[in-house]
């Protein structure tokens, strides 16, 4: 996760930052030192760095200040402060520039590294979300909000700007929730028929005589009811698109009409005797195998080929999971601005969840994960904690395996010694900071903390930090994580 992350050290100390220069240089970094607060403000000035580590006791400009200075630079940019002697004071002013993080002289290297590990990937998020929010500018622009970025999508959207001029047929197969309804709004949105009309017929649900009056309309009389002559679905989409969600469900009877309409380009009314004639083209979706219903003669076989001119195959979002982390910034973007939450970002962890779920609802059910989550957000991260349970418990985990002794074994201490030793490695993991071990075990964080006590673990697994945090308003004053805290897209 270190090698190759460009890292800057500022301290006045020599000794120091060689230390901290060896030891990260070990990891794969590529460090760049710094005497003063001025000369690290000149470096920052002309450089792109992924973390800074810099002294708060420094002659000429402290580490605050330095601080201030290199975030005038770089918003983005994830500061550690290094400091011989704490004080609140100098936490409050370093929390209310934005530091990220802290760590104490002398100081702990595996502490050290984990903290930069943080700021690093935090960094990388950041990088990676700007570029993402760009590209779904330009996707938004084009392609109606289908939202992706992997091999497979870029064929759709490559079919979509080949198809879109076009007046052929076009028939979407794919899975509930893969985003049909988009594709089809993208190739009327590309086509010259832009200005016209786009009309959706929810080819299920309705039955077949109700179906075939909204289709064709009808004249006055044709049944009863029908108190006055009434225009269908196809004259009101002339010059324009008609879109057939889910064409599978529509009845044999109707789908003979709908064949002539393809072949002729008319029809008539409801109990009329005049042909119609309409300019439109027809664009199907469907989620199941159109060509199996023809072989067992639940499909027209001639309107199935009539149909099948240019065929987009969505594919479902477990095949590409390469899109998840775009589709969450677009829902982050969109229910946040919804919610008056803007600037939400996903964790580290949270992402990795997200990416190996299987999302059998595909990307609506994606989006309404996303919507839950910015919803029930009360920071401006969201983290593992407001992930559904159905998609934490998705991810692997082994659980440690031993024979239980002929004379037996108290399961409430085995129990009790297992969390122990889990919430001591999530604490290391983390670096002492406890919001962000509970994150990582998937529960809150004040929850960790009465296990933390309840369990009487150990001081020297907490840090000295965890301690500082617990002293400050009952709350973390610098986290891991500092910082401000319809149809599916594709």
């Amino acid at each position: 996760m270190l090698k190759n992350a460009s890292v800057l050290i500022v301290d006045d100390e020599e000794i120091m930052r060689e230390i901290l220069r060896t030891l990260l240089e070990h990891e794969g970094c590529l460090v760049s030192t710094a005497e003063t607060g001025e000369e690290g403000v000149a470096l920052a000035r002309n450089r792109f760095f992924d973390a800074a580590l810099v002294d708060i006791m420094m002659p000429g400009i402290n580490g605050i200040e330095t601080l201030g200075e290199l975030t005038k630079l770089d918003p983005d940019l994830p500061v550690v402060l290094i400091t011989a002697a704490p004080s609140v004071e100098n936490i409050v002013a370093a929390m209310q520039l934005g530091a990220f993080n802290f760590f104490e002289k002398p100081f702990d290297n595996k502490k050290v590294l984990a903290v930069v590990r943080n700021a690093v990937e935090r960094r990388r998020l950041t990088t990676e979300n700007i570029a993402l929010r760009e590209t779904l500018r330009e996707q938004t622009h084009q392609f109606a909000s289908i939202i992706g970025r992997s091999p497979r999508m870029r064929k759709v959207f490559a079919l979509i700007s080949q198809a879109a001029p076009s007046r052929a047929t076009v028939l979407i197969e794919g899975e509930s929730g893969t985003g049909k309804e988009l594709v089809a709004r993208a190739l009327h949105a590309r086509s010259r028929r832009a200005e016209g009309p786009f009309v959706t017929v929810n080819s299920g649900s309705l039955p077949p005589d109700l179906l075939e009056s909204n289709l064709f309309g009808h004249v006055k009389g044709a049944f009863t009811g029908a108190v006055a002559p009434k225009k269908g679905l196809f004259e009101l989409a002339d010059n324009g698109t008609i879109f057939f969600d889910e064409i599978a469900s529509i009845p044999l009877e109707t789908q003979a009409k709908l064949l002539r309409v393809l072949q002729e380009r008319e029809f008539m009314r409801l109990g009329g005797t005049e042909d119609v004639r309409v300019d439109v083209r027809i664009v199907v979706a469907t989620n199941v195998n159109l060509k199996g219903m023809v072989d067992k003669g639940q499909f027209r076989e001639d309107l199935y080929y009539r149909l099948d001119v240019i065929k987009v195959t969505l594919p479902p979002l477990r095949e590409r999971p390469e899109d998840i982390h775009l589709l969450a910034v677009h829902f982050l973007n969109k229910y946040g601005t919804d919610n008056d939450k803007e600037g939400l970002e996903l964790t580290a962890n949270a992402l990795d969840l997200l990416e190996k779920y299987d999302w059998p609802g595909n990307v609506r059910e994606l989006e309404n994960t996303i919507e839950r989550a910015v919803v029930l957000a009360r920071e401006t991260t969201i983290g593992p904690e407001l992930v559904p349970e159905a998609i934490r418990g998705g991810t692997a985990f082994d659980i440690p395996k031993f024979d239980v002794p002929l004379e037996g074994i108290s399961f409430k201490e085995v129990v009790v010694g297992f969390e122990i030793q889990l919430i001591e490695q999530a604490l290391m993991a983390a670096g002492g900071v406890q919001k962000r071990a509970a994150e990582m075990l998937g529960i809150k964080p004040t929850t960790l903390n009465e296990m933390i006590k309840r369990r009487h673990i150990p001081l020297r697994a907490r840090s000295s930090r965890s301690k500082r945090e617990s002293s400050v308003a009952g709350r973390s004053v610098i986290s891991e994580s500092s910082g401000s805290s319809t149809e599916p897209a594709v």
